[in-house]
């Protein structure tokens, strides 16, 4: 099994030390968001592209594959090749408009399933997918250009009702265990083909500085070095054997720094210098990259020096395709052509000039076919730009073996959606152990065991965002066709007898009990709805005080308090930990729920039956307003890497408990 080494998770942060993350402090500089600052002209005259990472593409250069590519778009209309360039939701486009349109892909997005059903069976999608692809080949242009499909599968094919959900990347950064990862994409590249989809906008290579974002759950570390290095894995199992049947394309996302906007501000501006751009936010491209990833989002946040990121010619042209060698193609965010300044959700000739090749225009697809071929015959867009961008979609469709597939080919079946074993043991192996007093973990399999929380018996807590559609609070455990909650692992293992679930702790006697287990947490959310926006705190009782009242309940009473947080962050909880004698870090763990008391119990015959492997991918705050860990800011409560285990225990006194403001104050 690949483990990150100690010194090689650290090379970089000791690299960049001494810079303080962003967060709960006043701008530098004031200026308008999405534009380029004062210093912007000064960086574009010393444009310093020799300081970014040099690249050479993995892909060996297929000269035929060059000139077939060169023959297709000599003989295509300018209304082909913007066709090629757009991308619409499956909800606003129909079949015979794919082929009427000479459309180039399609996606679901968040909320999207077939024939605008929730809960959509794998019949269903099977039969759409399949509608769409065999409308893509029935155009009348005299070469049939295949379609692509694709999908926000980020923990596994979270939309579909039965496919298993893999831990959010959080978790799976607290693994530190690359081998892991790549399974875990190839498990999901057998899942989204399975279901006649061959494209997966992920994995998302953002390294997080400050957690308030709300896709804090979705970056695998603060430290770009194990970004990179699992972002890496994650492409490597998810694109396997490029072109083979179980492969599916990655999309390293969201190019560049959405994970250090100010404040964490979704869509906010990345006020990072050039040189922590590329040691800091850049490292992930670098591993995705040089593992062949074959599609590039672009982000919705803005740089200090570049502007929005939609528009940034120098960092999508110059950088990432010239100097690190990137020749697949770069797709938009949804809608996120509208970002750009004099742009709007049908038309920006700025954000194609700059690099977009495949425009994501979700509903206003047609608008934006006509609005675009008029901007090319105005001479707003060069044709010879338009050529590049379909140029690089049809090498993808080429590299990725559409062009020889059949519009009725299938690949597996709905038991390739199943990958139950695999997600259970990234459950165990993500947890981290935070407290551990009087080794009060493993507990007796005989003991009768009070479980409280709100999250105990919740799939919808415990699977999160981007599951089963976009912010996830839809869900009931019915919706899951498949999956365990935490609440029925701890029944399994300690014996339906012995458990008791008693949510809210108003009932039940913990005096009657050997131990208590409070699953708390954060509710779902995705982009957007999830940030906790400044001047809030980022303390877990201030956000959800139910969890701070079932703890109160239960602790005092003589008999051990197991907490396991199940959150997309780490939160400020030196309360929580206070009050309970074991504390453990779950993320976000997906469907496999049982995976927790895995790892919590002992075998029937006393002995260990897993330790705890994981530890912190991020650092953990230790006041209600931290978001920043330099040195100056106090340190973190407990640091990177930081986590105990069974055969290490170290006992945790009282920690430190300062009032929670009802705001920050910087």
């Amino acid at each position: 099994m690949s483990k990150t080494p100690a010194v090689a998770r650290s090379l970089l942060f000791h690299a960049i030390a001494g810079l303080a993350l962003a967060g709960c402090t006043a701008e530098a500089t004031k200026h308008t968001p999405g534009a380029p600052t004062p210093e912007a002209d000064a960086v574009r005259q010393g444009d310093g592209i020799a300081d970014w990472p040099q690249l050479t593409s993995p892909n060996k250069p297929d000269p035929a594959m060059e000139a077939r590519i060169r023959a297709i778009v000599a003989g295509m209309t300018i209304e082909q090749k913007i066709g090629q360039m757009t991308q619409a939701d499956i909800r606003k486009i129909t079949p015979e408009e794919v082929r009427r349109f000479y459309i180039g892909s399609v996606l679901n997005g968040g909320n999207t399933q077939p024939d605008n059903t929730r809960g959509a069976s794998f019949a269903q999608w099977r039969a759409a997918t399949g509608r769409y692809h065999a409308a893509a080949l029935a155009t009348d242009m005299a070469v049939k250009i295949p379609l692509l499909w694709g999908t926000d599968a980020v923990h596994g094919h979270g939309i579909v009702t039965g496919a298993t959900v893999f831990p959010h990347n959080m978790g799976l950064g607290a693994t530190h265990d690359a081998a892991l990862v790549r399974e875990i994409g190839a498990a999901t590249a057998r899942q989204v083909r399975a279901t006649g989809i061959d494209w997966v906008f992920a994995p998302t290579l953002a390294v997080v500085q400050n957690y308030r974002w709300g896709r804090s759950y979705e970056s695998f570390s603060s430290d770009p070095a194990v970004v990179r290095e699992l972002g890496s894995a994650y492409v490597q199992g998810l694109q396997g054997d490029l072109g083979s049947d179980a492969s599916a394309l990655a999309t390293a996302k969201h190019f560049i720094g959405d994970g250090g906007t100010d404040r964490g501000k979704d869509r906010g501006v990345n006020l990072s210098s050039r040189a922590d751009l590329i040691a800091i936010h850049a490292q992930g491209y670098v591993g995705a990259l040089e593992a062949g990833a074959q599609t590039v989002m672009a982000s919705y946040s803005s740089t200090r020096d570049y502007g929005k990121m939609h528009g940034a010619g120098f960092l999508l042209t110059d950088v990432l395709k010239k100097r690190m060698g990137f020749d697949g193609f770069v797709v938009s965010d949804w809608n996120g052509i509208a970002e750009v300044a004099g742009c709007a959700r049908d038309h920006c000739a700025q954000a194609i000039n700059a690099g977009i090749d495949m425009v994501m225009v979700p509903e206003k697809w047609e608008k934006f076919i006509k609005k675009t071929v008029r901007e090319v015959n105005l001479g707003e867009i060069p044709m010879k730009r338009i050529d590049d961008a379909v140029t690089r979609i049809l090498r993808v469709k080429l590299r990725a073996g559409l062009f020889a597939r059949p519009a009725d080919a299938v690949f597996g079946d709905a038991g390739d959606l199943q990958a139950r074993d695999l997600a259970r043991r990234a459950v165990r192996e993500s947890l981290v152990l935070l407290k551990n007093n009087d080794a009060v973990l493993p507990l007796k399999r005989s003991a009768k065991i009070l479980v409280v929380g709100k999250s105990a018996n919740s799939l919808r807590n415990q699977a999160g965002g981007w599951t089963l559609d976009w912010q996830g609070m839809k869900n009931r455990n019915a919706d899951f066709l498949i999956g365990d909650t935490i609440l029925a692992g701890i029944r399994e293992t300690a014996g339906e007898a012995n458990v008791v679930f008693d949510k809210t702790a108003t009932k039940a006697k913990v005096e009657s009990f050997d131990a208590v287990i409070a699953v708390i947490g954060e509710l779902p959310y995705a982009e957007m709805k999830g940030d906790i926006l400044f001047p809030d705190t980022i303390a877990e009782s201030r956000h959800f005080p139910e969890d701070l009242e079932v703890l109160r309940r239960v602790a005092g009473h003589g008999k051990p308090v197991i907490t396991v947080l199940v959150s997309g962050r780490p939160l400020y909880a030196n309360e929580l930990i206070n009050l309970s004698d074991a504390f453990v870090a779950a993320w976000l763990p997906g469907t496999e729920g049982k995976g927790v008391a895995d790892v919590l119990f002992r075998t029937a015959n006393g002995a260990i039956a897993h330790d705890f492997r994981g530890t912190l991918a991020f650092a953990w705050p230790h006041a209600p307003c931290q978001t920043s860990f330099a040195a100056g800011d106090g340190g973190p409560q407990f640091a990177r890497g930081y986590g105990l285990t069974y055969a290490n225990p170290q006992p945790l006194g009282l920690i430190a408990t300062p009032s929670i403001p009802i705001n920050c104050v910087q």
